[in-house]
């Protein structure tokens, strides 16, 4: 009997889109031609779907924190999402996923085994999702205040080692390319990478005042703080960008000043997009997993509700350098 895997793999999708089609998942961005395709797999195949004569064993509620336009400019929680759909897939587990901005999230979410709240996420809205579920964790953010569990990427290990990679190199005069994000309620978010770096920085007594550049976590918002950085009479020798996409704006606008990565400015990014092995040059960057951090979201969801664990943890994934190349001695 054919299989949502076999499908997938006859169509060239993922098993979680063959599963949304064939749900009818209307929140799905795919095109007809994909839509088309995954069908006309399915009815060559003889795909027959499962009556459900009751529901499913586990329905896990995704709460995501940004918009469906947010993950089509950075793919971070693009990719986080994706896990905990595949793991959800492979063990059939039913999903509920509700926006923040959405009117009637409580709702949703009433009858759902676990709640996996992806993003930055207010104090309120933390007592909120705890209030409706015992079975919380949130991704990419503590919450070490509440009896949660949480999964964070170790900010500041990844930033450390991408900022000894640079002063090995030879480099002092190191630029911080950072975003500021906000919860719903308009709490500015604790960025650990930005902390990470001025530690870093004053530890060993280099400058920084007036490299640190703040917009937003997309390429516009990084070209335009490149610019800005172009600008000062001391420019930096290297540029540590809190995303890849922040990168990709300092690159272009670097290089429409005439000026050669990394033979005059060296740049490190974080995230390892998929494009950052395809700019020029290659990006160096950090690897954060977040694929894996979907996929260990929702499994330890899903384990702590078949066990009955109620002891909370709070776990950090680890983020390895990927040298490619964009940075030279200095």
């Amino acid at each position: 009997m054919a299989t949502i895997r076999d499908i997938a793999r006859e169509a060239g999708v993922s098993p979680a889109a063959v599963s949304r089609i064939l749900n009818n998942d209307t929140t799905l961005s795919a095109t007809e031609e994909t839509r088309k395709r995954v069908l006309d797999a399915a009815h060559q195949l003889n795909y027959k779907k499962k009556n459900r004569k009751s529901k499913a064993a586990f329905v896990l509620g995704i709460v995501q924190w940004f918009s469906a336009e947010d993950e089509l400019r950075d793919s971070y929680y693009l990719m986080i999402r994706k896990g905990i759909e595949d793991f959800c897939v492979k063990h059939s587990i039913e999903i509920v996923r509700v926006f923040r901005t959405d009117q009637d999230y409580r709702d949703s979410l009433a009858k759902v085994n676990g709640i996996l709240c992806i993003g930055k996420f207010s104090k309120g809205r933390i007592e909120e999702f705890i209030s409706l579920c015992r079975n919380v964790i949130f991704l990419d953010m503590s919450a070490k205040d509440y009896p949660v569990t949480t999964l964070m990427m170790d900010f500041p290990h990844a930033v450390r080692q991408a900022l000894d990679y640079l002063t090995g190199l030879g480099h002092r005069d190191i630029a911080y390319l950072g975003g500021k994000e906000y919860t719903s309620e308009g709490e500015l978010v604790r960025d650990e990478r930005r902390e990470t770096y001025l530690q870093y920085m004053k530890e060993h007594e280099l400058e920084y005042e007036e490299y640190l550049l703040e917009g937003c976590f997309s390429n516009a918002s990084g070209y335009d703080m490149a610019k800005e950085l172009l600008k000062k009479k001391e420019l930096p020798t290297a540029i540590f960008a809190a995303s890849d996409a922040i990168a990709f704006g300092a690159m272009k606008a670097i290089q429409e000043e005439g000026m050669k990565i990394p033979e005059d400015i060296s740049i490190v990014g974080f995230n390892d997009e998929e494009m950052s092995a395809f700019s020029s040059p290659a990006l160096t960057t950090i690897h954060a997993p977040a694929y894996d951090m979907g996929q260990h979201g929702a499994n330890l969801i899903y384990a702590a509700a078949n066990l009955s664990i109620r002891t909370p943890l709070k776990a950090r994934i680890s983020c390895d350098l990927v040298i490619r190349e964009s940075c030279a001695k200095r």
